[in-house]
């Protein structure tokens, strides 16, 4: 028979290892970080995915509006080329019209000179009378000068001739002396201004003569004045200051 001793050390035995022991449990252990970073990636991926979904939206939006842009500029463009083109024919319609105008009003300016310097010649014709003296005479009756385009000048004048018995006619040579401004200064032109050219200007006549002609100024210079000169040699027969 075991001794009290034995018996209390087997009763807590039983206790401790026997049907009536306290139950163990055995849980295993996992550290806190492999919970985090499963859920920490599940945020991220989840926070790509809508990112991107909503990138996606905004692309597609931009696209749309992008489109958009491009097709209003395109349609900009073609109305500014029409809007282009029909200010540039206006205008060249406008630069036409000005410089017909232009042109027919200067055709008009010279017609009425021309009228006016046919009137001048008719009223001379009748009131015309011999030159008095002894000896045969020549004279510049009439002188006018009109512009024609800028630097371009027409003239017309009328000679008259007064014969005698040993002169019944006169044979001579026409000079111009042309004064004129530009850039500041006065110069003086006389034509012709070679011997070469004389033939263009020689003169005949037996009582009357209308001579025309015309002459080329520099587009800047402002013509003062032109001086017609009969000659006969290097002598001077007659002159007349024009009418501008």
């Amino acid at each position: 028979m075991p001794t009290p001793a034995v018996a209390l050390r087997l009763r807590r035995f039983r206790r401790r290892f026997g049907i009536a022991a306290p139950k163990l449990v055995v849980r295993s252990h996992f550290p806190w970080l492999w919970f985090a970073l499963p859920a920490l990636l599940f945020v991220v991926t989840a926070g790509v995915i809508g990112g991107l979904i909503a990138r996606s939206g905004d692309v597609g939006m931009l696209g749309r509006e992008d489109d958009g842009l491009r097709k209003q500029i395109l349609a900009q463009r073609e109305e500014l080329n029409i809007l282009r083109s029909t200010a540039g024919t206006g205008q060249n319609a406008v630069s036409i019209e000005r410089a017909s105008q232009q042109q027919l009003l200067g055709r008009i300016q010279w017609l009425e000179a021309q009228n006016a310097a046919l009137k001048e010649d008719i009223l001379l014709f009748e009131r015309l009378v011999p030159v008095v003296g002894d000896g045969a005479a020549v004279r510049v009756e009439s002188f006018r000068v009109v512009q024609r385009a800028p630097g371009r000048f027409t003239y017309r004048m009328l000679l008259a001739f007064q014969p005698d018995k040993s002169t019944p006619d006169f044979r001579g040579r026409l000079q111009l002396a042309i004064s004129f401004a530009q850039s500041g200064k006065n110069v003086q032109l006389v034509l012709p201004d070679k011997r070469e050219t004389f033939a263009g200007y020689q003169i005949e006549l037996t009582r009357f003569l209308r001579l025309e002609g015309e002459f080329e100024l520099p587009e800047s210079a402002t013509l003062l004045g032109v001086e017609a000169r009969i000659l006969q040699g290097d002598a001077l027969k007659s002159k007349l200051s024009a009418q501008l």
